[in-house]
């Protein structure tokens, strides 16, 4: 399980410099307001942005497994047929039909990584793992990778919810250099309810990972609706002060829904369309809860 959804080159919100972040497809999660649902399935799937769609029918008519039929001059994928051959997507004239996900070797994948080699020296930077969720995929692979960065002195950052066994981190934790770590909302009930699982083991990877002397930045995705308010705000300061928890930076990250778009050429339905993020004045003021409790390198955004 390796399918990679997209290599972003220049990001500067995945970790401390310019990095290269590698998107890998799969998550135990499913995040009511997840702006990459290109990456929740961990299988290769067929994307179609059907409002750009001519109707042409190319792609049902060289279709080999006749996947792909045309009701009322547009096409209708039966994805129980369709082997995901590529065919449709090279003849649409419109380009509306991707396929999203691709397997890399260790050596393919680190190649391309090394291409921004000069940016991470000159910046700070290096390389950004994510997802989906990486730390679900073939740790094999993974551990493959983060040998060859570190031998070319190149940092590696993981960006993870941190639902998956610890014995993972135990793996990973020699080669990596910082952890974006997601802490989302405290009370489990609501974690359970936009997340799809409780934040049981997610709080107890973090403590093991903080006193195991990994480097972590907090990052809390703040929804006004869910985890955007005082209490909860008091609750996770709360708990990384009972665990002795330091974090070399704490990110506030304002809702927002601009992968939205994406959810209808999935044929997925996006159920954040209530949520909000708080106003700046309601984020500066978690900012300062944070900052008056000793968390001093708090921010919004990151």
């Amino acid at each position: 399980m390796k399918n990679i959804t997209n290599i972003q080159k220049f990001s500067i919100h995945d970790g401390d410099g310019i990095r290269t972040t590698v998107f890998f497809k799969g998550c135990p999660l499913k995040c009511t307001w997840c702006h990459n649902p290109e990456t929740q399935r961990f299988e290769r799937e067929m994307q179609v942005d059907r409002e750009k769609c001519v109707g042409c029918g190319a792609c049902a008519a060289v279709c080999p497994a006749g996947a792909v039929r045309m009701e009322d001059a547009r096409p209708v994928l039966d994805t129980e047929k369709c082997t995901l051959c590529g065919k449709c997507e090279n003849f649409c004239p419109a380009g509306v039909r991707e396929i999203i996900g691709r397997e890399y070797t260790v050596k393919e994948l680190v190649k391309e990584l090394m291409k921004d080699q000069m940016f991470y020296e000159e910046s700070g930077g290096g390389v950004t793992l994510s997802g989906g969720e990486v730390m679900t995929m073939d740790m094999d692979y993974i551990l493959a990778v983060a040998k060859e960065l570190k031998r070319q002195d190149v940092t590696l950052t993981i960006d993870t919810c941190g639902y998956v066994p610890y014995e993972k981190f135990e793996k990973i934790l020699p080669y990596v250099d910082t952890f974006l770590y997601d802490v989302k909302v405290m009370d489990p009930k609501l974690h359970k309810e936009y997340m799809g699982t409780d934040n049981k083991l997610i709080l107890e990877n973090l403590v093991r990972l903080a006193h195991d002397g990994a480097r972590i930045y907090i990052r809390i995705p703040t929804i006004k609706e869910v985890n955007g308010n005082e209490q909860n705000m008091k609750e996770t300061i709360a708990f990384l002060q009972e665990h002795d928890i330091h974090p070399a930076q704490v990110n506030l990250l304002p809702y927002h829904d601009t992968g939205s778009g994406k959810y209808r050429k999935l044929d997925m339905e996006y159920k954040g369309t209530n949520l909000h993020a708080p106003d700046r004045e309601e984020m500066e003021a978690f900012v300062s809860l944070f900052v008056d409790a000793g968390f001093k390198n708090t921010k919004i955004g990151g």
